[in-house]
């Protein structure tokens, strides 16, 4: 196989041509490397590339294969968002004020995909500590999206998903505060799965809103992500939150036909602003799950309108408690002053961007004296209801499908003096993050020359038929097929 052919293979595909001996781990891991090099330099989706690190690590998995005890993801080249720390490369959160931090152990997921003898070719770019929708508030420079140079490729999550979209490395890991997995997932035209809460350990993420963060895969087929998501899953005694219980095996149940899957329609998932192109992609979609079998169901979640109001409230408090750590004294940058109030106000100062810092601000304020009770509390009843929602749809139907969002990927620039255009990029992803529910995107077309994403919702724990039914999908649709030329 040539190196060009090496970069083209699914995680399901690599393990096939690992095991019959097509190519090396090393050869593969290679193959990427090289990759990353002809074409990083245009889409900056590495903040670090693990060169040396990957090369051993497929070394290594070569052995194990030739002994006959290849998991499914060894020797296979991984990308992991530089929000997941690492023994053994930098985690910076794309944040001055972690500039160079190497973290003393691994993220629970991390060992995992170690332990099944993964290759990390390196961390991947993202909105500063998670806090973005397009990949712009790094500290370190922009990604762009693989498709159109000239666009954002989503956020926060968005160098990993651009790293798979532009093939340098075959799957990767994000995370997903409020769609920062599936949305930049549907900006690239890749698979993106945001799990369960508490399905994946977050032992190890750095926390942005620690109700709502998880970790999940990006990847180019749906298969390839039942694969991680069975690599990743599972109680961790390190994560109190994570859900204890047996993991079953997603890549088994997958299916091709929907017969007898009651799929709902939500008329809240349309909303003023939505491009047409994406409008009409979306509705093609639904009409092929129809006919696959499928019954369309129509539900309504009727505080899906107030989820943005919500999120913003929580996610923000969560984090100005969460970032309370990164002062300047055990760790990360520091910036003495004659006194300590002084050098962590300098430190954080200089170390934190303009996104975070106004989080932060919006954060404390919703949890100040005086108005705690307004907002915070009051976001939180809200949450409830919004769970309610989706808790009385899935008595009626097994999946909810609709948009990923309403528009496709924007230029870069365009969004940045405007947050609330910005935060709206999100509208149709966050109601999952604030009912702790399993959220795939996956491509259902183009519209000017851009992937569109349809999004498919699940019940809790329930990723099985959820993955099912994208997999249904995705093999009758053929998106999958379409790669970014770049």
């Amino acid at each position: 196989m040539t190196r060009s052919d090496l970069t083209k293979l699914s995680a399901a595909e690599a393990r096939t041509a690992l095991d019959k001996g097509k190519c090396s781990s090393v050869e593969l891991t290679q193959a990427y490397l090289n990759r990353i090099d002809q074409i990083d330099g245009k889409v900056h989706a590495f903040l670090h590339v693990m060169r040396d690190v990957a090369l051993g690590q497929a070394e290594a998995a070569d052995a194990r294969i030739a002994s006959g005890d290849a998991q499914p993801l060894t020797g296979v080249p991984v990308a992991l968002k530089d929000i997941l720390v690492t023994t053994d490369a930098p985690t910076t959160a794309a944040s001055k004020i972690l500039d160079g931090y190497v973290s003393p152990y691994d993220a629970t997921v991390v060992a995992r995909l170690r332990e099944q003898g993964a290759v990390f070719v390196g961390k991947t770019n993202t909105d500063e500590f998670a806090m973005g929708s397009s990949t712009e508030n790094s500290a370190f420079g922009a990604t762009y999206n693989p498709w159109n140079l000239s666009k954002v490729p989503g956020g926060s999550s968005g160098g990993s998903a651009a790293s798979v979209a532009a093939r340098e490395a075959v799957i990767a890991l994000g995370s997903d505060t409020g769609g920062s997995i599936r949305q930049p997932a549907g900006f690239c035209g890749v698979v993106g799965l945001k799990p369960t809460y508490g399905r994946v350990s977050r032992y190890g993420l750095i926390a942005f809103a620690s109700s709502l963060d998880q970790i999940g895969p990006i990847s180019r087929t749906v298969e390839d992500a039942a694969i991680m998501l069975n690599a990743i899953a599972g109680h961790d005694p390190h994560d109190s939150t994570s859900a204890p219980g047996e993991v079953p095996n997603f890549r088994a149940g997958l299916r091709t036909d929907l017969n007898g899957v009651r799929i709902g329609i939500a008329r809240e998932y349309s909303v003023a602003g939505m491009e047409q192109g994406v409008t009409d992609a979306v509705a093609a979609a639904i009409k092929q799950l129809e006919d696959q079998g499928a019954e369309l169901v129509d539900i309504s979640l009727p505080h899906t309108e107030y989820a943005l109001a919500t999120y913003y409230i929580t996610a923000p408090a969560e984090a100005s408690a969460n970032l309370a750590r990164f002062d300047g004294v055990k760790y990360g940058m520091r910036i003495d002053r004659a006194t300590l109030q002084d050098t962590y106000r300098t430190t954080r100062g200089r170390g934190f961007g303009a996104e975070v810092k106004r989080r932060i601000m919006l954060g404390a304020y919703a949890l100040s004296s005086g108005y705690y009770d307004a907002y915070y509390v009051k976001a939180q009843k809200v949450r409830t209801l919004i769970k309610q929602d989706f808790d009385e749809a899935f008595k009626k139907v097994d999946v909810i499908a609709g948009p990923t969002s309403p528009t496709v990927a924007f230029g870069v620039g365009s969004r940045m003096d405007d947050p609330y255009q910005m935060y709206l990029a999100d509208i149709f992803t966050i109601p999952a993050n604030i009912a702790g529910t399993p959220g795939v995107a996956l491509p259902c077309g183009f519209s000017e020359g851009l992937p569109v994403s349809l999004q498919l919702l699940g019940k809790a724990f329930d990723e099985g038929t959820l993955l099912g039914v994208a997999h249904a999908y995705e093999q009758a649709a053929g998106w999958c097929k379409h790669t970014a030329e770049i």
